[in-house]
């Protein structure tokens, strides 16, 4: 039977390390890790996110500060905001939760961010230093998949990954992490995407499959090869009559069909969705207690 790797249980326990740091380090530096959130407009999705990474701030002793704006609100009002809080000494980590309305820049708002408080990891600088091996922050998504693994004994070295998906949020990141020459990775990576002829020639090469392209149940049981470990980024709802609420969540993974092949796996809901937040309170504390960006 397949190892269900339950990443609930296993964020609790990084939020509980990651408290008891935060208490250590108030008390002995009288630093407090210090969170702000910029949202932009009414996105019901990004409203809950943003009340989750809140939620998450208090748990663990952290300043939290939620700025919103209305969806109206101008590239020069937003930019001004995220240089003053680039400026502030309490404030660790900036959050701008995307998407953002179309008269706003993504890409020059998340340059404006200081890459010593880019805690979503998705500065070019940040993005930069992973890809050489250097000490910065790397994207919560991917981070947390490395987690999963890692306190999961699910050997890494040598093993054949295959990462489903090139996105720079999951795709190319975690790529990235996993060909890393240390004990937490030194994997052999493979990348493709649905653009490959035959997709399932790779993913049944897979020792580790790490599933993030966004398509519902696109992994299949005969996608995949006997004792594969399956990451499942995927999170998309799908119509289901059967369901009290007419839908259903499901990953990129045929879960159930694969389950039965699997040596390991997680569950959608309920796998890598909450370790993204534990990443990103773990860069937060990081970015408070100074010493990453010594190097």
């Amino acid at each position: 039977m397949a190892l269900i790797i339950d990443g609930k249980k296993i964020s609790d326990t990084i939020k509980q390390e990651i408290k008891e740091k935060t208490q250590e380090l108030i008390n002995s530096r009288g630093i407090r890790p210090g969170l702000a959130v910029l949202l932009v407009g009414e996105d019901a999705a990004s409203q809950i996110y943003v009340r989750s990474k809140a939620k998450a701030c208090e748990d663990l002793g952290f300043h939290s500060l939620v700025e919103r704006m209305p969806a109206s609100a101008s590239e020069e009002e937003v930019l001004a905001l995220v240089n003053r809080w680039n400026n502030d000494p309490s404030i660790h980590g900036i959050l701008v939760q995307l998407p953002l309305p179309k008269q706003i820049n993504e890409v020059k708002v998340l340059l404006a961010i200081s890459p010593r408080k880019d805690v979503d990891g998705f500065h070019p600088e940040n993005l930069g230093r992973l890809m050489i091996g250097m000490p910065g922050f790397v994207s919560c998504t991917p981070a947390g998949i490395v987690e999963l693994l890692v306190r999961s004994n699910i050997e890494l070295k040598g093993k054949h990954v295959v990462v489903v998906g090139r996105s720079n949020i999951v795709g190319k990141p975690v790529a990235n992490l996993l060909y890393q020459k240390n004990p937490r990775a030194n994997a052999i990576v493979t990348i493709c995407h649905t653009a490959a002829k035959d997709l399932s020639y790779y993913t049944k090469q897979a020792d580790i499959l790490i599933a993030a392209v966004g398509v519902p149940e696109v992994i299949k049981s005969e996608d995949v090869k006997e004792n594969v470990t399956v990451i499942d980024v995927g999170i998309n709802r799908i119509e289901d009559p059967n369901h009290p609420k007419g839908s259903r969540v499901v990953g990129d993974v045929d879960y159930h069909a694969v389950f039965e092949k699997a040596h390991a796996i997680t569950p959608v809901p309920g796998g890598v969705g909450p370790m993204t937040i534990a990443m990103l309170m773990n860069n937060t504390y990081i970015s408070a207690e100074g010493s990453i960006f010594n190097v």
